[in-house]
């Protein structure tokens, strides 16, 4: 007998009982829905919240000077590290691995903006700073390399940080007085959701080329080094060159960790992704569970249907019906009545999806448009999938034992059962 013939006979033998089968079906959609939408949950909260934390930058690595702990090179221990602006060159230099390389500093300024003075946390960087760290424009520009070759007297807020001296004014193109001297506004960064920072969130901050800090506050060396190497999956061989590097210029001992203390972005990133790849697996393990209950009344359906068919079963036998056929058969018919069941509770998974408004996590925080960095139930490919694989799991072991059981039968006692 074909699978089309078997589907069919398992289509009509649901039909003649159409209120037991409806009923066993609704258990099956109740666990479908609940495994998409818990699966979805998990998806979400877990983006997010690695969204919010990769607001720090695209990969970053950050080192920055400490005080020794170990001997090296005939000193004690002890001794101050600070790093110089030169670090940067022997860095491209010695560590091929690295990508991209800027020096950061970090202070309090006065801004003066005609009678308004607030102090700004503000940041003198270099050009390659912006991709690593993501600082996405919204008004104006974002630096170019002859803001800093020509010592160009320019600078960056983020949002919040405009917002603080202009109060929501327009802001490009006006100029303005940092510590005493005379800047032009080129750019607004874009809101960005950031739950991982240093030295503040960077909608908070300004930022100025770092030839211009050294005008302002005599500024000539970095407070911190930002990396970023080659490729995410060579990030710890970056930072043990960039740390190779600045061990044999300030001579520390290289295993010296609290001598340059590091923040290593990408190790982080990857410990976030495990615990929402953790949570959506328990959340998926809680939702099979959920399915399970359905799957015990298909196997109770199945059951009933095996001993109402005993005659039926000893007939098929009777005629040279092999084991494997009836068990075929009746795994078929559990399938047939799961995966319908499936397929209804994947279409009610998806409206109900739609229906529940985004759950706010970062919007009320941040005051962000569309709901963006909120929990939004969404229905994607991979998670229908893995719930049908859950769901087939559930219809092959509720039909395994009933279909067992009739294959084992004795036709000649089959045949003589009324």
């Amino acid at each position: 007998m074909g699978l089309r013939e078997m589907i069919r006979q398992s289509l009509q033998a649901l039909l003649r009982n159409r209120l037991r089968s409806g009923l066993t079906m609704l258990g099956i959609i109740w666990g479908l829905v609940t495994v998409v939408l818990l699966l979805s949950y998990g998806n979400s909260l877990g983006s997010s919240i690695l969204r919010a934390f990769l607001g720090i930058g695209n990969n970053v690595e950050m080192v920055w000077g400490g005080q020794t702990s170990m001997q090296a090179g005939g000193q004690r221990s002890g001794k101050k590290i600070k790093f110089k602006y030169e670090d940067i060159a022997a860095i491209q230099d010695g560590a091929p691995l690295v990508k991209a390389v800027s020096p950061e500093t970090d202070d309090n300024l006065s801004f003066k903006y005609g009678t308004r003075v607030v102090n700004i946390s503000s940041k003198a960087v270099e050009y390659s700073y912006g991709t690593m760290r993501r600082l996405k424009i919204a008004e104006g520009r974002y630096f170019e390399p002859n803001d800093f070759t020509q010592h160009r007297k320019v600078v960056i807020f983020g949002p919040h940080a405009s917002a603080k001296l202009f109060s929501g004014m327009p802001a490009v193109g006006e100029s303005i007085l940092i510590e005493g001297h005379s800047f032009q506004v080129i750019g607004i960064l874009a809101l960005k959701i950031q739950d991982s920072s240093i030295n503040g969130p960077d909608n908070e901050n300004a930022f100025i080329p770092f030839d211009a800090m050294r005008d302002l506050r005599n500024q000539r060396d970095p407070h911190m080094i930002v990396f970023q190497a080659v490729s995410p999956e060579l990030h710890k061989q970056a930072l043990g060159q960039v740390r190779a590097v600045l061990a044999e210029k300030h001579h520390f001992d290289l295993r010296d960790d609290k001598a340059a203390p590091e923040w290593d972005t990408v190790e982080d990133a990857q410990q976030i992704l495990q615990f929402s790849t953790a949570l959506e697996i328990l959340l998926g393990i809680i939702g099979a569970l959920t399915l399970g209950v359905g799957g015990v009344g298909v196997m109770n359906i199945m059951l009933v249907s095996v001993t109402e068919r005993t005659h039926e079963i000893g007939l098929m036998k009777a005629l040279g019906a092999r084991k494997r056929d009836i068990l075929r058969q009746f795994l078929v018919e559990s399938l047939t009545l799961t995966m319908l069941a499936g397929f209804a509770g994947a279409v009610i998974a998806v409206l109900v999806a739609h229906l529940v408004p985004p759950m706010p996590l970062y919007s009320a925080m941040y005051k962000t448009a569309n709901h963006e960095g909120d929990i939004v139930l969404q229905t994607p490919f991979g998670i229908m999938v893995a719930s049908f694989l859950i769901l087939a799991l559930v219809g092959v072991d509720s039909g395994m034992i009933p279909a067992m059981r009739a294959a084992r039968m004795d036709p000649i006692v089959a045949l003589h059962h009324e």
